[in-house]
């Protein structure tokens, strides 16, 4: 997968508020990047905590679940777009379905 981009979550794991993050996000960059993700099914195989939230947005916990990332994906143009990275308090004051 093609993940655009890794800067949204370079900018996050360098706030040092998040600093703890910059471990478990560069490992599910590492691993996004070398899948092959067709469909929301490949994407919850592989990450079964993951959660489909429609308008092909999926929610991924980070760090034992202390941050949420929502990623839209082009399934057939394999690649996958950083739409939000943060704390579960952020993540509530948002709708993951849309953002």
């Amino acid at each position: 997968m093609r993940i655009i981009a890794l800067k949204t979550i370079r900018d996050f794991w360098e706030n040092p508020q998040y600093s703890d993050s910059e471990k478990p996000l560069r490992h599910w960059y590492d691993i996004a990047r070398g899948a092959d993700w067709a469909s929301p099914h490949t994407v919850k195989n592989q990450y079964g905590s993951a959660s489909l939230v429609g308008q092909s947005r999926v929610v991924f916990n980070i760090a034992g679940n202390k941050y949420r990332l929502i990623v839209k994906f082009n399934y057939p143009g394999r690649k996958g777009f950083i739409r939000f990275i943060g704390t579960h308090a952020q993540y509530d004051a948002i709708d993951a379905g849309t953002i």
